[in-house]
């Protein structure tokens, strides 16, 4: 048997692709570039998260309430309107 002599790449050299490539500028900046991006996104999500909970919670406090009460009151209308027909009050259109 012949033995085999097969050029291997040594990725932990100094001199090897590997680190040559990783040293390169372009990679730093590929790097700083989508760290940079990611906290950006995270910080856009975290203000995103903190202003739906603020118009959530103030639709609640403010516009259900009101929503309701606008109810009652067509239904109050409803049952005056139904009333006086029953009564044989003529109706009033405003």
């Amino acid at each position: 048997m012949a033995p085999h002599n097969k050029k291997r790449i040594i990725l932990s050299d100094e001199t090897g692709i590997m680190s040559r490539v990783s040293q390169s500028p372009i990679v730093h900046h590929t790097k700083k570039a989508a760290t940079n991006a990611a906290f950006v996104t995270k910080k856009l999500l975290n203000s995103t998260g903190k202003a739906a909970w603020i118009a959530g919670t103030t639709f609640l406090i403010l516009v259900v309430p009101l929503i309701i009460e606008m109810d009652r009151e067509q239904q109050f209308n409803e049952l005056e309107l139904q009333q006086a027909s029953l009564l044989g009050t003529p109706s009033v259109s405003k």
